[in-house]
């Protein structure tokens, strides 16, 4: 009886041992494409919204927002590339430079401040807020990846 008990167990041991390492290619595998995909429609849209700045014959100030959103997410596929990590700090420089392209959109239709010109600038208050939270949580507590970066 207690060979027909080890036996599960060995079994369980190997599906186990060959589960786990199987189980994390396939995720390491799925981040990494999902990455070159990211980046590769970063890059097609960028291209895409500067052919239609040519066309204009000039850019406006949302259409450089607008590129620097690009460029921020190109950033961040770049940073999880090569370290593994995504900084929060670079999804709160998106959002607000989000906002900001919001704003500018809203004041050009209205051509009056609004309050919901107000409410988008708090939000980039709130957000320039987190983000000094953050850079003061990551310097009083580094992570390893930020002690090996030093």
């Amino acid at each position: 009886m207690d060979n027909k008990q080890q036996k599960p167990s060995h079994l369980e041991d190997r599906l186990v041992k060959f589960l786990i390492p199987s189980g994390n290619f396939m995720v390491s595998v799925f981040h990494h494409v999902a990455l070159f995909v990211i980046g590769v429609a970063t890059v097609w849209s960028a291209g895409y919204a500067v052919m239609e700045m040519f066309q204009k014959t000039h850019a406006t100030v949302e259409d450089l927002l607008l590129l620097f959103i690009y460029l921020e997410i190109g950033a961040m596929v770049g940073i999880y590339f090569k370290t593994n990590h995504m900084p929060v700090r670079f999804l709160i420089y998106l959002a607000i430079t989000a906002v900001t392209r919001l704003i500018i959109d809203v004041v050009n239709v209205k051509h009056e401040a609004s309050m919901e010109v107000m409410f988008l600038g708090g939000a980039i208050l709130i957000l320039a807020f987190a983000n000094l939270v953050v850079r003061y949580a990551s310097y009083k507590y580094p992570s390893k990846i930020n002690i090996e970066e030093d």
